[in-house]
């Protein structure tokens, strides 16, 4: 299948996962069925992947990979009421199963990837459905995971994706976009707050959950003197994460390179989870464009 299109390649790489390996006149990027995840993208014109993934990232079967952009699915961080349970949901450490790996006419790479219930998946979400992540990677990169539910019953989920953006220094960098939102603050015993008016700047451990949003988020790099722009749409919720300089070089994955990523999550978690009647569908989509800070 990858074989048969131009500038697109399967290959065996760590852990003994295949690997999709994306390299046109358009892009270089690099994904894998595990966790349906893309971990590099280096759009035409740039030097390395504006997508970030951890020098310590573990690559083994049923270990979320550290970077890229896994899929947060059917829930969102801890589960609600079985902390047993893996953090984030089942959908970043299961195998997808790979579709259609084409060239649209203008010469963006589109690549689909499948899930369905199952009985691992029922044994932690009594649930029926079936997801497609679908990729178009190009001089921008758009992400969009639909759901549906397959069964008879009401079912509700929690869907994030956890994009790593690469940045010059996690420190230095300014996010526009979400100036005077509500946000539920994790860091600070999960405490309901309002941003202020100006750009929001990371100065140590971040993990903010902006609610009622659905705006378009602006990464200023300076050190790497870019914009990064993520836009989404069936999104009311945008996460920004970041460990920071105390905690972030004791995550074994992460260590030093804490400094050198900023989370700008695509979300619909609690309290806007979303909820799907039986042969409904929910989606949600990402796109990010990078263009130079003059």
């Amino acid at each position: 299948m990858a074989g048969e299109v131009t500038g697109i390649t399967r290959e065996v790489g760590p852990g003994g996962f295949t690997f999709f390996r994306i390299d046109t006149d358009r892009c270089q990027a690099r994904l894998t069925a595990h966790g349906a995840q893309l971990c590099e993208w280096t759009p035409a014109g740039h030097s390395s992947s504006v997508v970030f993934l951890s020098p310590r990232a573990i690559f083994a079967a049923g270990k979320a990979i550290r970077g890229g952009v896994p899929l947060c699915f059917p829930w969102f961080a801890n589960h609600p009421t079985d902390r047993a349970k893996p953090a984030h949901g089942f959908a970043r450490t299961r195998t997808w199963r790979v579709g259609d790996v084409t060239r649209d006419p203008g010469g963006d790479t589109r690549v689909t990837m499948h899930l369905a219930s199952d009985v691992e998946t029922r044994a932690l979400w009594d649930a029926e459905f079936t997801a497609t992540l679908t990729l178009s990677l190009g001089p921008s990169l758009t992400m969009t995971f639909e759901a549906e539910n397959t069964g008879a019953t009401e079912i509700g989920y929690e869907i994030a994706l956890h994009t790593y953006l690469a940045v010059g220094d996690v420190e230095r960098i300014r996010i526009h976009g979400l100036e005077r939102t509500r946000y539920i603050d994790k860091v600070d015993g999960a405490r309901e707050q309002r941003a202020g008016d100006e750009p929001l700047m990371l100065t140590g451990d971040t993990d903010r959950v902006f609610l009622d949003t659905t705006a378009t988020c602006t990464v200023e790099d300076p050190v790497l003197r870019r914009r990064i722009v993520v836009a989404k749409g069936g999104s009311p919720v945008t996460v920004v994460w970041n460990p920071g300089r105390e905690k972030g070089p004791g995550v074994a994955d992460i260590g030093d390179a804490w400094q050198r990523f900023v989370c700008v999550e695509t979300a619909a978690c609690t309290p806007h989870a979303v909820r799907l009647a039986p042969r409904a569908r929910h989606a949600i989509t990402a796109r990010v464009d990078v263009e130079p800070l003059s």
